[in-house]
């Protein structure tokens, strides 16, 4: 089975972090945490930088590592690193998502999640809890 190695950021603002629903492929109008794959010669931070300019056109300062997901898929094994992010300002743009929401502990369960994303909801509970 491929792996496949991705990252992912949890955007917290306040007490709310952000989630984005799938627009295409097979995990249509599913929702997660934006991110995408590493590029060769990537360092994980790097590559979250960039998918986030690429998919939101957004900067964004990475606060802190939060889990590494180890999830199977049908198709393939999916390495996911996550981490605690926040935005450098307030413009956000989709430009692949279908669409988004700034989401409080008690919404957490109100979008279906996929699979691999749905292992990190206790952690960002427990994170939003903090605050």
């Amino acid at each position: 089975m491929k792996t496949i190695e991705v990252v992912a950021a949890i955007i917290r603002r306040g007490d709310k972090i952000f989630a984005t629903e799938r627009g295409y492929g097979p995990w249509k109008d599913w929702w997660e945490f934006p991110g995408g794959k590493m590029e060769a010669g990537e360092s994980p931070e790097e590559a979250l930088v960039r998918e986030i300019r690429e998919e939101l056109s957004a900067d964004i300062a990475i606060d802190r590592f939060l889990s590494t997901i180890e999830w199977d898929y049908p198709e393939f094994h999916l390495t996911m690193h996550c981490f605690l992010c926040s935005l450098k300002g307030e413009a956000l743009h989709l430009n692949e998502h279908e669409a988004a929401r700034w989401l409080g502990k008690e919404e957490l369960d109100e979008v279906r999640w996929l699979p691999a994303d749905v292992q990190l909801l206790p952690l960002i509970e427990k994170e939003l809890k903090r605050i």
